[in-house]
């Protein structure tokens, strides 16, 4: 069984799966990863090379990792600006928060002019409060946004806020036009439509079980062998595993969501009739966003860690936090309390140490490309990553070539078991800590440092 979202965009374009890689094969880039990004790199170099011979390979179905099946909320880096900041430079933040809410547009006149059904809707987002604590934790970025010209948020009346989110949990809010929200398998399904009608040869069920780097490469698979000029590897969470020098460059760890059945009524009753998304301001965050159809999607990361980078087999399950996904929507929505589930899932995502994605170039030979690390926001950041991984194969000179994106991984996690037992520590602190401001208590000091470590990179896990 699919996660949700992409079981229901398979079911909306029953198309046949691509054939498997039989036998050897030559191409000019081959790209590893049928993804947002993988996609996105091919479909931008096709678009500005047509001549380009583009192969993709996908070990399962193009979607079926995180692509497939992430919250949906496409955002931009502006609550990340101090990280950027910090690691970049001011002129560099500020280039990044505005592509960034370039890239929102982006999808969405993509959208239209390949007409792409993706549920696109770009309705903005609320970043909001809902204890005490929370209230204030926003006023420090936004002041620095706009202190440098690129500031979109604007704060609401209370009773704004409690009717754009639906619910009147939320004690303080602040809205932003540049984000939207899209139902995800439609997206990269009709990102692979548009990549097959560009020309690129795309071949799921085709795993990479070898890389031999040189001038050309050559990826092995079950069936076969591609010799490759240059090669994406656009992998997220899975290159962790594939290959050790980035082993400890991300922390695995899920992000789990329930939809329920749909429920326009309700909707209308309560207020939430827009495709806004909505997002709290805790460390692992709450975020949920309605449907064109009538549901609610409300997710939460910072869940299941897994050890030495593994892809267990949970993520591939049901959500076994849906308890605590149910106990939250019916915190946020009591006339959504006795409303059905119809589904719930969880993923991994790949938690770099800054919460940034990094690039990179892997081989002697100057010809493998990577990226990685989007930690859990990649809906809208992977339409930048299509763009640095396209202008790379084709060694362009430009700002993104010239990022420090480009740099590859900027930190590291500590080896194991001290990086998992440190994860799982920081993890339980957060949610003691959290519980006690949602009852209005004073957390530990203890539990406020620990979560420091997780805080230092951003609210994870939103996309």
């Amino acid at each position: 069984m699919r996660p949700f979202w992409l079981e229901q965009a398979l079911q909306a374009d029953p198309s046949e799966q691509c054939p498997p890689l039989q036998g050897e094969v030559r191409t000019d880039v081959c790209i590893v990863g049928g993804g947002y990004t993988g996609l996105w790199t091919a479909i931008m170099l096709k678009e500005q090379n047509p001549e380009l011979n583009v192969l993709l390979i996908e070990a399962d179905i193009c979607g079926a990792g995180a692509s497939g099946r992430n919250g949906g909320c496409a955002l931009s880096w502006s609550a990340k600006y101090f990280t950027l900041e910090r690691l970049f430079g001011v002129e560099e933040a500020v280039r990044l928060v505005r592509e960034s809410e370039r890239s929102i547009h982006a999808i969405g006149e993509f959208c239209e002019q390949y007409g792409v059904d993706a549920d696109y809707r770009l309705d903005g987002t609320l970043y909001t409060a809902t204890n005490r604590a929370q209230v204030g934790a926003t006023d420090a970025v936004i002041a620095a946004l706009e202190r440098n010209g690129i500031n979109s948020f604007s704060q609401r009346p209370l009773a704004d806020v409690q009717r754009m989110a639906g619910s009147a949990k939320h004690l303080e809010g602040w809205f932003s036009p540049a984000a939207a929200s899209v139902q995800p398998g439609k997206l990269v399904r009709g990102l692979r439509r548009v990549a097959l009608q560009l020309g690129v040869k795309i071949h799921e069920g085709t795993a990479m079980t070898g890389l031999e780097e040189g001038r050309p490469a050559r990826i092995h698979t079950p069936g076969g062998k591609v010799i490759a000029d240059r090669v994406v590897l656009a992998m997220n969470a899975w290159m962790a595993r594939a290959f050790p020098q980035f082993e400890r460059s991300v922390a695995i760890v899920s992000s789990d969501m329930l939809i329920t059945e749909p429920r326009p009524d309700l909707l209308q009753q309560i207020g939430l009739t827009s495709g806004v998304s909505v997002l709290d301001s805790r460390i692992f965050v709450h975020y949920y966003h309605n449907t064109p159809d009538g549901r609610i999607m409300l997710g939460k990361g910072g869940n299941t860690f897994a050890y030495g980078g593994r892809m267990l087999p949970v993520f591939d399950q049901p959500s076994p936090y849906a308890g605590l996904l149910k106990r939250s929507l019916a915190d946020f929505f009591p006339a959504f309390a006795e409303v059905k589930i119809d589904a719930t899932w969880n993923g991994p995502s790949d938690r770099s140490v800054t919460g940034l994605p990094f690039f990179g170039q892997m081989s002697g030979a100057g010809n493998v490309f990577y990226g990685f690390g989007y930690s859990g926001s990649g809906v809208g950041p992977c339409h930048m990553g299509g763009q640095i991984l396209a202008a790379l194969v084709q060694g362009l000179d430009n700002p993104w070539t010239r990022s420090p994106l480009v740099n590859g991984p900027l930190g590291y996690f500590p080896p194991e078991p001290i990086r998992y037992l440190g994860s799982l520590m920081v993890r339980n602190a957060i949610r003691r800590k959290e519980r006690a401001e949602d009852h209005g208590r004073r957390p530990r000091h203890l539990d406020v440092r620990l979560a420091k470590f997780a805080a230092a990179a951003g609210k994870a896990d939103k996309g």
